[in-house]
């Protein structure tokens, strides 16, 4: 008789599916850790990816930071070493991967920074605008343990609660502020922040920014909007992901200085010339000039043809720089007519405006259109005439038999300016109209720190006016210009006809946008 075989096969299967039931778990929570858990865990759970071995002192530092006590009951320890009996757990944030990416890098950028003596482990630090805190991690993991982060949701330890435009801390604060992964751009009010920058930075202390604007127009922008700071070193870096593969890093050191306005020797290059009255117009704005469409030189036959295609090859000023780095953001339409003819019709619909909101000042001298204005909200009406100095204007409305709609024959297209009414030509319409000196206006309304964009209609004026902005200095307010220039063209209605009602010729606006844009001023023609 054989001997019996059934209890070890027996306890076989059982130590069989025991170890099955094991290896299932271990899946399980393989599983878990990777796909749900994105790729982290908390202390004293098992884990399959470790922290920095730091990670006590930092999340202590940061606790301390705070204001939260401490104890080696509640300390946070680094894995693989014996957990507490209750520990405190660790933001599930802090070991993905593209948190640990981004600190890796912001880590190396702060130890250039240190390397250059703009940083010390001693700095007290803020970082704004930083919604993760892989910027205050990173500090801190180098031994800046003093540091702390604000945003407008918080991620504590590291990040508290608060605004880059409104900070909750004193003035004079910091040694050391950083503004990283391009949020400056991001700022609804790049002024505040710069204020804010400005008040909570001690006298000598150092404030840097990543920004991924890389042309000189959007740099010298942001730079103008620092006149608490002077320009230390800027350069180039690459970024640490490929939705952002440029940064440029800008340091810049707060002066002791109560005059704001000190800030040339840094290379800044200054907007203001030697008074009031003069204006220097920096490379960068002529280098835009450069990039610009070429005038039409030969005057074209048919110019209400050749001007409007001439629209369709206009390079604007916004989609060949960044304007993210301007106070305000103004359209003045000087000969609005109706609110719907160049307003709407095409600034609001054609212009570049990179989702800024502008302020729209309408300048028309027609009464015909005001009350149309009065219903139509972010737009302020100027009821009078640009004009080169304050006084009383009369002028003449003349109808365009061939417009049979009373809206297309007036406005500043049909009106001309006369000397008394002795010289009215009968049967004309005359209205008495203040005229403003708009070069005044324009100074007192707007700064070199805004981003002006300009479209002047005005039958003629515009020799008038412009001069007068060229002399007061006004001219180098105006960022981009659209210049009708009005000459004895051919008349549409009468080939082999010049119109009457203008004296000059086309040379002569020829030689007006020339010397504009030698001046430095970005014009268009414009129809």
């Amino acid at each position: 008789m054989e001997p019996s075989t059934g209890k070890p096969s027996f306890l076989r299967n059982i130590v069989v599916r025991l170890f099955l039931f094991c290896v299932f778990i271990l899946g399980v929570r393989f599983a878990y850790v990777v796909t749900i858990r994105g790729e982290s865990c908390d202390l004293g759970d098992f884990c399959f990816f470790s922290l920095p071995d730091n990670l006590n002192t930092i999340v202590s530092a940061a606790a301390g930071h705070l204001g939260t006590k401490s104890s080696s009951s509640s300390a946070v320890i680094a894995v693989g070493k014996s957990a507490p009996a209750k520990p405190q757990k660790v933001p599930d944030l802090w070991a993905t991967k593209g948190f640990q990416k981004t600190a890796q890098f912001y880590s190396s950028v702060f130890q250039d920074l240190i390397s250059d003596g703009f940083l010390t482990p001693n700095s007290k630090v803020l970082c704004v605008d930083t919604p993760t805190g892989a910027d205050v991690f990173a500090l801190k993991e180098i031994g800046v343990s003093d540091s702390i982060g604000i945003f407008k949701k918080a991620s504590k330890p590291l990040v508290i609660s608060g605004q880059a435009i409104k900070q909750p801390f004193g003035d004079n604060k910091f040694d050391f502020v950083f503004s990283g992964a391009v949020m400056v751009e991001k700022s609804p009010k790049p002024t505040n922040f710069a204020a804010e920058i400005c008040r909570t930075l001690k006298p000598e202390g150092f404030f840097v920014v990543h920004t991924g604007s890389k042309d000189t127009y959007s740099y010298n922008s942001f730079l103008d909007l620092f006149n608490c700071c002077k320009l230390v070193k800027f350069r180039d870096i690459d970024g640490f992901d490929s939705k952002l593969p440029f940064i440029r890093e800008i340091v810049m050191q707060k002066k002791f200085s109560e005059n704001v306005d000190e800030i040339s020797g840094y290379g800044i290059e200054k907007t203001g010339g030697n008074s009031v009255n003069e204006c220097s117009v920096p490379g960068y704005k002529q280098e835009l000039i450069r990039k610009a469409e070429p005038l039409i030189v030969e005057e074209p036959k048919k110019p209400w043809i050749t001007l409007k295609k001439n629209m369709q090859n206009i390079k604007y000023l916004p989609s060949m720089a960044d304007i993210s780095f301007k106070q305000r953001y103004v359209y003045v339409d000087v000969g609005s007519r109706s609110y719907g003819s160049s307003i709407v019709s095409w600034f609001k619909k054609q212009y570049p405006k990179q989702n800024k909101t502008f302020e729209i000042y309408a300048i028309e001298a027609d009464k015909h259109f005001h009350e149309e204005y009065k219903y139509k909200k972010g737009v302020k009406l100027l009821p009078y005439a640009a004009w080169v100095r304050n006084e009383t204007l009369f002028f003449e409305i003349n109808q365009d038999p061939i417009d049979k709609d009373v809206e297309k024959g007036r406005g500043m297209g049909r009106i001309q300016p006369v000397q008394s009414l002795n010289g009215v030509s009968d049967g004309s319409n005359v209205d008495e109209i203040p005229g403003f000196d708009f070069a005044e206006w324009l100074k007192s309304t707007v700064s070199v720190r805004d981003f002006v964009v300009m479209k002047m209609d005005v039958e003629g004026t515009e020799f008038n006016l412009i001069p007068r902005l060229i002399e007061t200095g006004a001219i180098c307010l105006i960022d981009e210009f659209f210049l009708e220039c009005h000459y004895n063209r051919w008349q549409k209605c009468c080939p082999g006809e010049r119109t009457s009602k203008y004296q000059k010729t086309y040379d002569q606006c020829l030689e007006l946008f020339t010397s504009l844009r030698e001046s430095g001023v970005l014009v268009h023609q414009w129809w």
